[in-house]
């Protein structure tokens, strides 16, 4: 559904001052990692686990909702202090943020289409292929497919799906996780279409690299989250279809 991003728009969840609060980053439109519900708080598996992870390390923690395309430059702005947003850690991101330990697996990419498309994958040629700018999936097709496709990039995903709806792309690319989400509430409307690509090693928490000591706090509560289960219900809960765990 559309909604309405501001940029550095902070959901306050604890009454503290601002000096001893740690501000999460997180994108708020990307369900069912982040989303923004109607009453205007956060939601989804990214803002559970983070509120966890802040349970467990006793920090005071506010989450600020930032458009994706300038995610990273905000936090290293200073901003917030870590993105939770499903960001997969890859050796380019890692030039210039740190990262935590993964807290999803890796997610291969595939494409979305209307249930009605029929394309060839094995010989993808004259596609127009939508998908959300600066990911890992743009940055496979700009190597990958940009030779024999038209590869259209787009800020938010909503404006994809409008354009896949209005005839103006034939696929989109995207994790299938969020493909799945997204083929389930269509009520028959999209397809998860083609094959599988692996890209990156999972999604971890993104940090500026001279954050030392709360990388580690973040990477002890998730270590303690993969030892008693915890970090195991959440993804079952939010991704029942990549089956039983143990994910880590």
């Amino acid at each position: 559904m559309p909604r309405i991003l501001l940029a550095a728009f902070a959901i306050v969840l604890l009454a503290v001052p601002a000096s001893a609060q740690t501000r999460l980053g997180t994108e708020g439109a990307y369900p069912p990692f982040n989303y923004v519900d109607d009453n205007g708080k956060v939601g989804g598996f990214d803002i559970e686990v983070g509120n966890e992870i802040c349970r467990r390390a006793v920090l005071d923690c506010v989450w600020v909702v930032n458009e994706w395309d300038s995610i990273v430059p905000n936090l290293l702005a200073g901003n917030y202090d870590a993105i939770l947003a499903d960001l997969t850690i890859t050796d380019e991101r890692k030039q210039t943020i740190d990262f935590t330990q993964p807290y999803f697996p890796p997610d291969p990419s595939t494409y979305l289409s209307l249930a009605t498309s029929k394309i060839d994958y094995t010989d993808m040629k004259g596609l127009r292929i939508g998908v959300q700018t600066g990911t890992v999936q743009a940055a496979w097709l700009d190597i990958i497919l940009a030779k024999d496709n038209t590869i259209i990039k787009y800020e938010v995903v909503d404006q994809e799906l409008a354009d896949l709806n209005a005839g103006n792309l034939d696929v989109v690319m995207a994790e299938s996780s969020f493909i799945a989400e997204t083929v389930s509430g269509s009520s028959g409307t999209y397809k998860a279409d083609g094959p599988p690509v692996p890209i990156g090693t999972g999604a971890g928490i993104g940090l500026r690299k001279a954050d030392d000591s709360l990388r580690k706090m973040f990477d002890d509560a998730l270590t303690a989250m993969k030892a008693d289960g915890t970090l195991d219900r959440l993804i079952l809960k939010f991704f029942p279809e990549r089956g039983t765990g143990p994910f880590f």
